[in-house]
């Protein structure tokens, strides 16, 4: 277990690869949450030579109130809970308005490229951090769809309590940090600055594996 704080989001991946060198080299594929797990990831696939991707989903909340996730979309799949007040034509609204803004989302960070083939891969979901976790769960469980051949999820720092969903949900759970006085992600790093586009555009450019 690490100390409580980080530095910053150079020293989490440095500390999440660490715990992943067993997939240094391997079949395996980074999918980070942008914006703010792109360095980490990006530290990730440099230390263990793996390609890097984004994964884009967004939670869909409730008509009454927009913070209570009822479900959750990708660019290619969705997963809606049971909520029989909820007309269908508001789900089906918000579906295709948030599919429009990721589809606009990807283009600005990965331009006309279509996202990596993970079909029989191992994905590494990497965030730098999980509050209530609701979108990186929706994230899971529309990357089973692609038949991967395994999701680790490797996240620095979360709630003590969310620890048992993740380690039930994704095949692999590796953390640095779960908190029994969590405080928001951003309270246990050092330098927890805000990552603009430019900065994930960069990253997803330069991913190619240190020699």
């Amino acid at each position: 277990m690490h100390n409580e704080i980080l530095k910053d989001r150079i020293e989490a991946g440095l500390l999440l690869a660490e715990k992943l060198k067993k997939y240094q080299n391997s079949n395996t594929i980074i999918l980070a949450v942008p914006r703010g797990g792109v360095p980490v990831g990006y530290i990730i696939a440099k230390s263990l030579h793996l390609s890097m991707d984004i994964v884009l989903s967004k939670k869909i909340g409730h008509p009454n109130n927009k913070e209570f996730a009822i479900g959750a979309v990708s660019m290619d799949s969705m997963t809606i809970d049971e909520h029989p007040e909820v007309p269908k034509k508001y789900i089906e609204d918000e579906i295709i308005r948030l599919r429009k803004l990721m589809q606009n989302k990807y283009e600005v960070y990965r331009g006309n490229r279509e996202p990596l083939d993970i079909r029989g891969k191992n994905i590494i979901l990497v965030d730098d951090g999980i509050a209530t976790g609701n979108t990186l769960l929706a994230s899971i469980t529309m990357l089973r769809k692609r038949n991967p051949a395994k999701i680790i999820v490797a996240v620095p720092v979360l709630p003590y309590d969310t620890v048992p969903v993740f380690e039930k949900n994704a095949d692999e759970f590796v953390y640095l940090i779960a908190s029994k006085y969590f405080r928001g992600v951003g309270g246990f790093y050092e330098d927890f600055n805000q990552i603009e586009d430019d900065e994930v555009i960069q990253l997803l450019n330069s991913t190619s594996p240190i020699e």
